[in-house]
């Protein structure tokens, strides 16, 4: 599958049946911040995508800061969206909703399942929770609105 031109999407060989999701060339593009993203698919529209949380993404209570969440969310409307079938090459967020439920632990991978709502010609929604082991840290939902084709 050709998830997008700057991404390397493969078979992660440290994690079965997860894919990678990462930048084909190490650079100064925001999508690094989040560190090693990685995506699998959960059943007919759904994904789950996976972000390993490291020190630089605390707060000052050594909790995930919820900056890094929502990056994480806004990345996995793509990442995940794609995985669960949604037809996003190239889009931009038109909106985002976060609920923070519950506080994310560094050094313990964070999952957001994803669900893809529905896809039209020009937009897509999703919704979905942020889990950490059984715990649900956060829930989302949002829409993207896809690139015209050019001319």
């Amino acid at each position: 599958m050709d998830v997008h031109p700057l991404i390397r999407h493969a078979p992660d060989p440290d994690h079965p049946g997860w894919w990678s999701w990462d930048l084909k060339e190490a650079g100064d593009r925001f999508n690094a911040v989040i560190g090693k993203l990685l995506v699998r698919p959960d059943g007919p529209g759904r994904a789950v995508c996976r972000m390993f949380p490291e020190p630089r993404h605390a707060n000052l209570g050594d909790m995930v800061h919820g900056g890094a969440i929502l990056t994480f969310v806004d990345m996995a409307f793509f990442a995940g969206g794609r995985i669960a079938g949604a037809e996003v090459i190239r889009a931009v967020t038109l909106d985002c909703h976060v609920r923070f439920l519950g506080r994310g632990r560094i050094g313990v991978p964070l999952d957001a399942e994803v669900e893809l709502l529905r896809e039209t010609g020009s937009l897509v929604f999703l919704q979905g929770r942020v889990v950490q082991e059984e715990e649900v840290v956060a829930a989302f939902s949002g829409s993207l609105r896809k690139h015209s084709r050019p001319k």
